[in-house]
C-alpha cells in the first residue's frame, strides 16, 4: 500500500530564520553574562528594516541592536544591492517581563519544587527509528539539501548563491517502508547574471545529489530547482519575516504533533522550549531502547506550577510496554519541573542561535539529544 509524506526545511537567510536567529542571538548574548535572565524576544524584518520587541529581564548590558547586525551579517546579508543587509534600520523596544506573569517563577529561581512554569501549554517530543537521530526521514533530508545549499555558498562552490532558500522533499512509502524519494524542490536566492539553466545544473549536481541516498532516487523522481525561474531578490526584501512562524521546520517537519508556542527568542523558564526539549529526550530514550519504533510524548503544564499536569505517551502501535508503565518510568527519570529540566539540560548557557539555524532536534550535540545510560537500561530490562 503506498503513501506519500512530505517535509520542508529553510536555510538560515530565509526570513523568518533571521527573526529566529536574532531573537536566539539576542537570548544567547544575555546568558553569557546573566545566566538568569528572562527573555520573550520577538522579531519582525522587512525590506530595509528590523523591529525587536518583547520582555526581557536582566542584569546583562547588552547593545540590542549591535547584536542584531552582528547576526544579520553572519548570516551573509553584507551587500547593500540584496535589498537587506546589516546596515538596515533596526528600531528596539524591548520592556521589562509583566510582573504578573514573573509571579510564577519569581518565587525562587533555584529550587526546582517551587519554579512554576512560565506559561500554560502543551509540547509534543516526537522519535522514529526511520532517518538519522531518530528524525523523520522526510526532514532529515530536507535539512540535508538546506545544510549543502548553505554550504555551497558559503565555502565558494556556488559563489553566486545569495542567502535565502528552502527545500522540499517528498518520500514514497510501501507499508509504512521509505521505497523512494517521489519529488525534490529546491528554491535559491541567486545573483542576478547566472543563467537558469546553469543553476538548474549546478543545483542537482553540487548540492543534491551528493547529499541524498542514491538508492532512493531514480529516473522517475521529480526535481524542481528554481520552479518560477528567477530568484534574484530573497529574505526580508522580498517577504516579511517574523521569530516563530518556521515551527514545523524547527520541530518534525509535520511528521508528528507540535505544541502551540515557538521556542526562539524565549529563556528556559518557557516551558514552550524546554518542555519540548524533554519531551524529544524522552522519545529519542524510548526509540533508542527498542521499546516502540516511533514514540511521541506530550507534556502539559498550568503557569506557575512545577509539576506537568499531565503527560501522555503514543508509540502508534509500535511499542512492546503499554502507556501506563511508560509514564512511570518516565517519573522515575525524568524531573520535568522547570528548574530540573533547565539544570539536566544546561539550559542556562547560551547555544540557542545555534538549534534556530539548523534545527532543534536531530544534533546530538544538543544536551537534550543525548540519553542518559541509566533510564535506557532500565526500559530495557522492562521490555
Amino acid at each position: 500500500m503506498k503513501s506519500y509524506f512530505t517535509s520542508e526545511s529553510v536555510t538560515k537567510g530565509h526570513p523568518d530564520k533571521v527573526c529566529d536567529q536574532i531573537s536566539d542571538g539576542i537570548l544567547d548574548a544575555l546568558l553569557e553574562q546573566d545566566p538568569y535572565s528572562r527573555c520573550a524576544c520577538e522579531t519582525i524584518a522587512e525590506p530595509g528594516a528590523v523591529h525587536i520587541m518583547g520582555e526581557i529581564t536582566t542584569t546583562a548590558d547588552i547593545d540590542y541592536i549591535a547584536k542584531a547586525r552582528e547576526v544579520i551579517a553572519s548570516i551573509g546579508y553584507t551587500k547593500e544591492e540584496y535589498g537587506f543587509d546589516h546596515n538596515a534600520k533596526i528600531t528596539c523596544t524591548l520592556h521589562k517581563q509583566s510582573p504578573d506573569i514573573a509571579m510564577g517563577v519569581d518565587s525562587s529561581f533555584q529550587d526546582a519544587s517551587t519554579l512554576g512554569a512560565g506559561d500554560q501549554g502543551m509540547m509534543f517530543g516526537y522519535a522514529t527509528i526511520e532517518g538519522d537521530e531518530y528524525m523523520p526521514l522526510a526532514l532529515s533530508f530536507a535539512r540535508k539539501l538546506t545544510d549543502s545549499l548553505t554550504a555551497a555558498r558559503e565555502n565558494g562552490t556556488l559563489a553566486y548563491l545569495r542567502p535565502d532558500g528552502k527545500s522540499q522533499v517528498t518520500i514514497e512509502y510501501e507499508d509504512k517502508k521509505a521505497v523512494r524519494i517521489d519529488a525534490i524542490v529546491l528554491s535559491t536566492q541567486h545573483d542576478e547574471d547566472i543563467s537558469l539553466e546553469d543553476l538548474r545544473k549546478d543545483i542537482k549536481e553540487k548540492v543534491i545529489l551528493p547529499v541524498l541516498p542514491a538508492e532512493l532516487i531514480d529516473e522517475n523522481t521529480k526535481f524542481f530547482i528554481n520552479p518560477t525561474g528567477r530568484f534574484v531578490l530573497g529574505g526580508p526584501a522580498a517577504d516579511t519575516g517574523l521569530t516563530g512562524r518556521k515551527i514545523i521546520v524547527d520541530t518534525y517537519g509535520g511528521y508528528a504533533h507540535h505544541g502551540g508556542g515557538a521556542f526562539s527568542g524565549k529563556d528556559a523558564t518557557k516551558v514552550d522550549r524546554t518542555g519540548a526539549y524533554a519531551a524529544r529526550n524522552i522519545a529519542k530514550t524510548i526509540v533508542a531502547a527498542g521499546a516502540a519504533k516511533e514514540a511521541e510524548v506530550q507534556l502539559a503544564y498550568a503557569i506557575g506550577v512545577a509539576e506537568p499536569v499531565s503527560i501522555h505517551v503514543d508509540t502508534f502501535s509500535t511499542g512492546l510496554l503499554a502507556e501506563e508503565p511508560l509514564i512511570e518510568w518516565i517519573k522515575k527519570h525524568f524531573d520535568l519541573r522547570p528548574a530540573a529540566m533547565i539544570e539536566r539540560y544546561g539550559l542556562r548557557k547560551p547555544g540557542f542561535l545555534r538549534a534556530a539555524r539548523g534545527g532543534h532536534f536531530g544534533n546530538p550535540d544538543f544536551e537534550w539529544e543525548k540519553i542518559d545510560n541509566a533510564a535506557l537500561e532500565d526500559l530495557k530490562a522492562m521490555l
